[in-house]
């Protein structure tokens, strides 16, 4: 594994991989441990949007649509030329989750010097996911989202992926960036098919 990850740290250097999937995928957990792993610093758009509506006193998020591109633009984008994070890989938690976002993205990731190398996909089916947000309601492990507080706000958000999202997803395939991965597995067994499959770009 340390062979492995050692790999991927020197193909990637200071570029990005960006993480999608559905809500409940688990994209900020195997986001933040993969970045901890290769040394790199995590950017999470959900984590970034909801700081600026709570700093800025607007909502644009709580009824589980996708934030105004333009908006979107002004708020995430200048994260890549944050000159803290300059020496650094960056692992992305979805940023650019509407069509046409990502063209913008890859380029100003790749104009500071974070080319976006690849691009993984937690897929898990939206049944799953909805049985993983009843679990969290029941738990309360989800903290005080408002675009988490109910089902029919929650399938909003699965909707948004399908229509807005998926398309962005197949343009990263098309330009053979994409890295399909079980997300339907224990953590653990999800985060080593992750690392397999970036360690085959390296070779």
């Amino acid at each position: 594994m340390e062979e492995k990850i050692t790999a991927i740290k020197n193909w990637l250097g200071t570029g990005s991989i960006n993480v999608f999937g559905l809500p409940m995928s688990g994209k900020d957990t195997q986001g933040i441990r993969l970045a901890e792993a290769l040394n790199a610093k995590f950017l999470s758009s959900g984590l970034i949007i909801r700081a600026r509506e709570a700093e800025t006193r607007q909502n644009y998020s709580d009824n589980g649509a996708l934030i105004p591109t333009n908006v979107f633009y002004e708020w995430v984008l200048p994260y890549f030329e944050r000159k803290d994070l300059f020496e650094y890989p960056l692992i992305l938690s979805s940023i650019g989750r509407w069509q046409g976002e990502e063209d913008q993205v890859m380029s100003v990731a790749a104009g500071a010097g974070h080319p976006i190398k690849a691009v993984i996909l937690l897929n898990i089916s939206e049944a799953d996911v909805e049985s993983r947000f009843e679990a969290a309601k029941t738990l309360g492990d989800r903290g005080e989202r408002n675009d988490d507080k109910d089902i029919k706000t929650f399938r909003i958000r699965l909707q948004e992926f399908r229509t807005k999202t998926f398309p962005v997803l197949q343009h990263y395939k098309e330009l053979g960036l994409l890295i399909n991965v079980n997300g339907d597995q224990l953590r653990d067994a999800v985060f080593n098919e992750i690392v397999e499959k970036l360690y085959q770009k390296t070779l």
